[in-house]
């Protein structure tokens, strides 16, 4: 008997991971301009004459992410962009700020949509510059936002915040970013297991549409206990209650988005006015010729608990569907098996063409070479298969561990010191290429009952870790100092420096002078001890 997990109309497609690496590291809005409001907030008490820097710039790494997506083979492929659908070549630009203002008035809201420079480029690259990928998000939104709606609602909550999907990830459930985080609403593994998401080797609900929005929903309830204030909570959800906290202490207190606007980091400036500028975009896109754009699959699905390990090979031998539109409709799970048991049943979509099917020969589809798949009715280790992806060990029983990344540490050293293996230590922290650097926290996992012991790593000097798994170090030559060149005035980083608060402590510098001086892109490369280069003036 079939047992509905839920219904909906839903469509999906896969962007590209390495592309989609979360908009919340991509969006900079930093820097070397001053320009003046356009106008006031829309709200009364809103801001007058504030100064913002505008970079020329300034969605560059935003764009060229969004290109990335847009020519992915994924929305390529499951998108028509050859169809008979209305396409206009044509569209107006040159909006006076007058029309936008109005436009952002005439949207029921309860969050303050303010209107500025900052998102007016938004508003302008969603509109203008990436119109297409625009149009693909509209067609998705006509699924998803349903479900996002009746979770907002369900904690009475603005249901513009369904908005934010589209800055975090662009509609995508699988998007993961370089941090890690991962999902259509981007959660952090931490944040995730705190919001009671489950996440093991087989299964991700950070990719679940409808325990993910519950998740974020809960999240974002919390975070406007905490602030009484959606954009404060908006940018909170971003970068995290401390960071924003921060803001707020450096600012002497003030609790307005756009006043501790240059307090947050960089990364997270960005992403208030992107949430603005989406929320007119999909209030207003008629009124800029853009039209939705949907996939090429079926697009009406039913879903049916699984109570029994299923592998998707199994579905795709014995239905008519492929295997990447059974992934597509089922993201959650990261190895094409579904570790269901009758005590802990799990869902799988399935096009409503092909669910008749499947519930009339649910035994024979889960048994069909049921040896191969699971031997012994086990689940196969997942590290062992040949399948050309790598699943780390479960850290269930396992303890956490945060280790300091020291100048000279690289993987190899770590994961031998830690005795996990190297590929787990990856994953753990999302590393690619290898690239760690100095400061860097790293979660490891060791065996419960020595948390303690691999602590004191941290303490250990590098010849000392090596002793401790039976290597030896050989005396390090001694270091030549370069000269100090007397052109420049060398700055020490401290903790809790930014490029924007070191340029103020020195007259006729700004933070694109020490970034590029510097080889910097952002605050990211800073480390507490770094030396920066500051030219001198006069």
């Amino acid at each position: 008997m079939m047992n509905k997990y839920f219904l909906l109309n839903i469509l999906f497609f896969i962007f590209s991971v390495n592309a989609m690496a979360q908009f919340q590291d991509s969006i900079p809005v930093d820097l070397a301009e001053l320009d003046t409001f356009a106008t006031d907030s829309l709200e009364t008490d809103s801001i007058s004459n504030e100064l913002l820097q505008i970079d020329d710039d300034l969605n560059s790494v935003f764009s060229d992410r969004m290109d990335s997506l847009l020519h992915s083979w994924e929305v390529q492929n499951r998108f028509n962009f050859d169809s008979s659908e209305v396409v206009f070549n044509s569209y107006p630009t040159n909006i006076s700020d007058s029309v936008y203002m109005e436009r952002l008035k005439d949207i029921e809201q309860v969050i303050d949509l303010s209107y500025n420079q900052v998102v007016k480029r938004y508003i302008q690259m969603y509109t203008e510059k990436k119109r297409d990928l625009v149009e693909v998000m509209l067609g998705l939104s006509a699924y998803y936002f349903p479900i996002f709606e009746e979770t907002l609602d369900k904690y009475d909550m603005p249901l513009e915040i369904k908005y934010l999907a589209i800055i975090e990830s662009a509609l995508n459930p699988t998007a993961r970013s370089r941090a890690g985080a991962n999902g259509l609403w981007q959660f952090m593994y931490g944040t995730a297991k705190n919001m009671k998401l489950e996440i093991t080797s087989f299964v991700d609900e950070r990719r679940d549409p409808i325990k993910a929005t519950d998740a974020a929903a809960r999240y974002l309830e919390r975070l406007y206990d905490i602030y009484g204030d959606w954009h404060l909570a908006i940018a909170a959800y971003n970068c995290g209650p401390g960071n924003v906290n921060r803001a707020i202490r450096r600012s002497g207190g003030k609790t307005n988005y756009w006043e501790i606007y240059y307090r947050l980091p960089r990364e997270t400036r960005g992403y208030v006015p992107a949430f603005i500028a989406a929320t007119y975009t999909f209030e207003h896109y008629k009124e800029h010729n853009l039209v939705p754009r949907y996939p090429d699959i079926p697009l009406s699905v039913d879903t049916v608990m699984i109570s029994d390990y299923l592998h998707f090979d199994q579905v795709v031998a014995n239905l008519a569907i492929d295997k990447e539109q059974l992934r597509a409709l089922n993201p959650m799970y990261r190895r094409d098996v579904i570790p269901a048991k009758a005590n802990k049943p799990y869902p799988l979509v399935l096009p409503n063409s092909v669910m008749l099917d499947f519930v009339e020969k649910d035994t024979t589809v889960l048994a069909y070479e049921r040896e191969k798949y699971f031997p012994n009715n086990t689940l196969i280790d997942p590290t062992t298969s040949s399948g050309g992806y790598f699943t780390p060990v479960d850290i269930k029983g396992k303890e956490k561990v945060l280790y300091t990344v020291k100048s000279g540490d690289n993987v190899g050293f770590i994961s031998s010191w830690f005795h996990v293996r190297a590929s787990d230590l990856r994953y753990w922290n999302n590393i690619n290429r290898d690239i760690i650097r100095v400061g860097q926290k790293l979660a490891v996992y060791v065996p419960e009952g020595q948390k303690a012991r691999y602590e004191k790593i941290n303490s250990m000097s590098f010849a000392e870790k090596q002793a401790s798994i039976g290597k030896t170090v050989k005396p390090a030559e001694p270091k030549k100092v370069e000269p100090l060149d007397p052109n420049y005035v060398y700055h020490t980083v401290r903790s809790g420096d930014t490029i924007w608060d070191i340029a103020k402590q020195y007259a006729g510098i700004s933070s694109d002078d020490i970034m590029k001086l510097n080889n910097l892109s952002n605050d990211r490369g800073l480390y507490v001890g770094q030396k920066l280069k500051i030219k001198r003036k006069g």
